[in-house]
């Protein structure tokens, strides 16, 4: 690694310098060695955007088969169940019911990087084969690592012998799908399902959008865009933000976060979860479905709940998900008066059973706050609360001004109040018939454009356009 690389990297200048010290010294410190390895691997870009290309490997010719999808994602399920890992397998799930034939291959040393002990080159999830590449060393740097993890992708490309090649969100993905490009002919689909250099400012008080990692975080991204033959995001903020990039329009598709048509039917009985939860059946319920970072203003909810119990609401708020906020969201329901069954948090809890605590709601909130990213991108949660007929309030951010319309399907809050927060939710959870109304204008409105059979079609039509299908 380059002298300039290691400057702005102090993970790995600290490395070094740990691989200099006497070996009595560095036993002493092999626990924060290895701490400090895992770091490094799964750190931001070290390179600079002028590198961003990765070497081409050595591949021969292939005969593509016609509708054969090659999906390159960083993860998946089972082993790790986030928004992205749901919407890689519903997706796939819809293209194979839409008469494709879509494989996943997940980012090089997953699930055994990330302490899954699990080796299986191939494991079928949902009747979609999931491909791993596991090396019996990881290359050290993340350089290294993705040029090898080309290599390995090569491999299956060959055996495999898709038409496309579909990379998602981070640019890794999108930057071995590129290379992949350049030795087998196939044309790349780059799927911008988020800005991950916005995440990364949100999460690291005191950075600013001068800061050289997200220069080149960002960089690398729009190469990714630029480089795709199309691209396909989320929505239409997002596709703003893409054609601002220098992404000609033409070439920017939208395809929405959407639900399986079995998430509209009606939900289970809210009241075994409920009783289990120790949740009156004459409690008001208001909670979200989330991954509990800073950005997603959970504690807003919480103070808005603090105010609403004062005011004599008999009030319960669920919490459902996990994350770095969730130590600091639980301190603070403590403080708040919240910590006697008020405030629940459950942890993750598996995707098949996220309906079960929908329906243990009344009223689904997302406080999220004013960042760059939430007026960016659509979460798929929201999408689901309105597919099991909840009403949504939500702060009033771009992004979600496509999703939920002011008074008919949910509420939009331009404020990050909690008392003004705690205002608009009395009045809505006291109006059961307003409640009613708003949450099937909103299991209507995902049902005509927000199912996975659609976005699949349109998928679909984007490799008809590309001459793979």
């Amino acid at each position: 690694m380059a002298w300039a690389e290691l400057r702005h990297d102090p993970v790995r200048a600290i490395l070094l310098g740990l691989r200099l010290l006497p070996t009595a010294a560095r036993r002493r410190l092999r626990r924060f060695e290895r701490w400090l390895t895992a770091r490094a691997r799964t750190a931001g870009p070290t390179a600079t955007p002028s590198a961003a290309r990765l070497p081409a490997p050595a591949g021969r010719t292939i005969r593509p088969v016609p509708g054969r999808v090659l999906h390159l994602v960083t993860n998946g399920l089972p082993f790790k169940h986030a928004g992205y890992t749901v919407r890689t397998q519903a997706l796939t799930e819809a293209q194979r019911a839409a008469g494709l034939d879509p494989h996943v291959v997940t980012r090089m040393g997953f699930p055994v990087a990330q302490g899954v002990l699990d080796a299986r080159p191939l494991h079928i999830v949902g009747d979609v084969p999931q491909h791993r590449l596991l090396p019996l060393v990881l290359p050290y740097g993340q350089s290294a690592a993705l040029a090898r993890n080309v290599e390995l992708a090569g491999g299956l490309v060959e055996r495999l012998r898709p038409s496309v090649l579909h990379a998602a969100t981070d640019h890794g993905n999108g930057r071995v799908a590129l290379a992949l490009r350049e030795s087998y002919a196939l044309p790349v689909v780059y799927e911008v399902r988020g800005f991950l250099e916005e995440t990364w400012l949100t999460q690291a008080p005191g950075r600013s959008r001068d800061d050289e990692t997200y220069r080149t975080r960002r960089d690398l991204e729009t190469y990714c865009m630029r480089e795709a033959d199309l691209v396909l995001t989320l929505g239409a903020a997002m596709k703003a933000e893409i054609v601002a990039r220098g992404v000609p329009e033409e070439r920017v598709l939208i395809s929405p976060n959407a639900v399986d048509e079995t998430f509209l039917a009606p939900l289970p009985d809210g009241a075994p979860l409920r009783a289990r939860l120790g949740i009156a059946s004459d409690d008001l319920v208001v909670g979200t479905v989330s991954s509990l970072t800073p950005h997603e203003g959970i504690g807003t909810l919480l103070r808005a709940g603090a105010e609403l119990r004062r005011r004599g609401v008999p009030l319960r708020l669920l919490i459902v998900g996990d994350g770095p906020e969730r130590p600091a969201l639980q301190r603070l329901a403590a403080r708040l008066g919240l910590d006697d069954g008020v405030a629940l948090f459950t942890g993750r809890v598996p995707h098949s059973q996220v309906r079960d605590y929908y329906s243990a709601l009344d009223v689904f909130a997302l406080p999220r706050t004013d960042e760059r990213v939430c007026r960016l991108v659509t979460p798929l949660k929201p999408v689901e609360a309105m597919a099991s007929g909840l009403p949504v309030v939500s702060s009033d951010l771009t992004a979600m001004r496509e999703l939920v319309e002011p008074e008919v399907s949910g509420l939009l809050i331009h404020s990050q109040s909690s008392r003004v927060w705690a205002d608009y939710l009395e009045e809505l959870i006291y109006c059961q018939k307003r409640r009613n109304e708003w949450g099937a204008a909103a299991r209507e409105l995902v049902a005509r454009e927000r199912t996975w059979k659609r976005v699949a079609a349109t998928t679909r039509e984007a490799y008809r356009s590309l001459g793979c299908v």
